[in-house]
């Protein structure tokens, strides 16, 4: 796969995201605006932003580009009762998608009923949004507990399993994104994604995903619907080898 080519999927497959404390509606414009691009460009996935901000992102945006927000983020909070506030917020605002916690702490005490009691009440209240479940990849301490949290999410009904916050100091990386991988092939669910969040800031990065996607999904899934990346910093280097400039960014997954 050419640098382009992974450019040009990865600007089709990214959630172009802005989540800090400091956000402001003006940074949601810019977000907006970048989304969307010059002419020629072609538009991101979707936006992810604070659900304080989801009216403004969804009447800023073409019907094409989806908005999505975040629940119980970045701490992955068990607390049922503040998640489906946040999810009816989330929805009652008009977005299309919701990025929700796994708790993975309490997954790391060993308590999976709870868990999995919490994933499914929260596939419930979701639905018909997109769901996709961040299992906190960096935080879980060995492949099996990064195994059991995809199926976990899997088995709610997770349209996607994600890696990351970004808010910890491991983020994605391709090992946990193998057993990701390797439990949604295994699942036997074929309309279930990944996503690739934290740290990912150059093409390079965003190629070494997408041919582990192809590998273990197939190459049919290197789309918005199968496959999606959580990134801001990424788009200034798709944009850079879109223009045919080398990528800048320093690899920074492996």
């Amino acid at each position: 796969m050419s640098l382009e080519q992974a450019a040009r999927l990865a600007l089709q497959c990214l959630d172009l995201t802005s989540l800090n404390d400091g956000d402001t509606a003006a940074t949601v414009d810019a977000l907006c605006r970048r989304a969307v691009g010059p002419e020629g460009r072609g538009p991101v996935a979707a936006v992810c932003v604070w659900p304080r901000f989801v009216a403004q992102a969804r009447a800023a945006l073409p019907a094409g580009i989806h908005v999505a927000a975040v629940a119980n983020f970045p701490d992955g909070s068990l607390d049922l009762d503040r998640v489906l506030r946040e999810v009816g917020e989330i929805f009652g605002a008009g977005a299309q998608e919701v990025d929700v916690v796994l708790p993975y702490r309490a997954l790391i005490e060993g308590r999976h009923s709870e868990v999995a009691e919490f994933l499914s009440e929260v596939r419930h209240a979701t639905r018909p949004l997109t769901l996709k479940v961040i299992i906190e990849s960096g935080e879980l301490t060995s492949s099996e507990l990064i195994a059991d949290a995809t199926r976990l999410a899997l088995m709610a009904g997770a349209d996607f399993v994600k890696t990351s916050t970004g808010k910890t100091k491991v983020s994605a990386t391709l090992a946990a994104a193998t057993v990701m991988l390797h439990e949604i092939q295994a699942s036997g669910l074929g309309n279930a994604g990944f996503k690739a969040s934290g740290g990912i800031r150059s093409v390079v990065d965003a190629r070494a995903y997408l041919q582990l996607a192809a590998q273990a999904l197939g190459v049919e899934a290197l789309q918005a619907r199968r496959l999606r990346f959580g990134a801001s910093g990424l788009l200034d280097d798709i944009e850079a080898v879109l223009a045919g400039q080398a990528s800048q960014a320093v690899n920074s997954v492996y």
